[in-house]
């Protein structure tokens, strides 16, 4: 259906009057980035370990000479024979986030439960230069509340983004983030669930300038893994 067609002047009145609109989200969009720099913080006391390229290597280890750390929880559980399609939407963005993130004191990593092995097949079809490491073997994903035991799945209710979740299954989406100090300490600063995660979606926020939208029949059934589409 065609939206209204009407002259240039009354365009600009209606775009003018949006505009309203938009600033106030603008407006709201910094007073609740500063409400979230301002939320506490916990230290992270158990030590992860992960199987890295470079061998294994702490959560501390991650951060990569930097103090800030984000990490995607990419679904890729083990004996999986690819990634899941929506994170490896949210993934497509990454690399080109990272070559200003690196210069802004900020490292940023995909984890998975995967083997190693698994995610490094997957990682180079994908054609993808970030770094990727498995936390196959420790509690990281059921810490964080992105991984789900079968016996959690089996009772019906999972406990994701920090409430009862209304469907599920054993792995799902977020993104975290940490700091580290100077003397080493590693604390978590926030983390993400949900549609939360849209926030790595940059093409999401170009289809909202687009004239049909997300143009979604349900969810996101339109993505593909960007070697599928034809």
């Amino acid at each position: 259906m065609q939206n209204a067609v009407v002259s240039h002047g009354e365009w600009l009145n209606a775009r003018r009057n949006f505009l309203k609109a938009e600033k106030e989200l603008t407006h709201l969009r910094d007073k609740v980035a500063r409400e979230r720099l301002a939320l506490p913080w916990v230290r992270i006391d158990k030590e992860y370990v992960f199987d890295t390229p470079d061998g294994p290597r702490t959560l501390a280890d991650l951060f990569d000479g930097r103090s800030q750390l984000l990490v995607q929880h990419f679904m890729f559980a083990p004996g999986w024979k690819e990634g899941c399609p929506s994170c490896s939407y949210m993934a497509d963005h990454t690399d080109g986030m990272n070559r200003h993130l690196a210069h802004h004191d900020v490292t940023m990593i995909a984890v998975s439960r995967a083997p190693l092995a698994e995610i490094e097949r997957y990682r180079k079809r994908m054609s993808w230069q970030f770094k990727w490491v498995s936390s196959f073997g420790s509690d990281f994903n059921y810490d964080f509340r992105v991984s789900f035991t079968p016996e959690e799945v089996a009772s019906g209710h999972i406990d994701y983004n920090f409430g009862e979740w209304r469907e599920t299954g054993g792995e799902w989406p977020g993104v975290s983030a940490f700091y580290k100090n100077e003397a080493g300490e590693v604390f978590r600063t926030y983390s993400t669930y949900g549609r939360g995660v849209e926030v790595m979606m940059g093409t999401y926020a170009m289809l909202d300038l687009a004239p049909k939208g997300r143009n979604e029949a349900e969810g996101m059934d339109w993505v593909r893994r960007h070697d599928r589409y034809e």
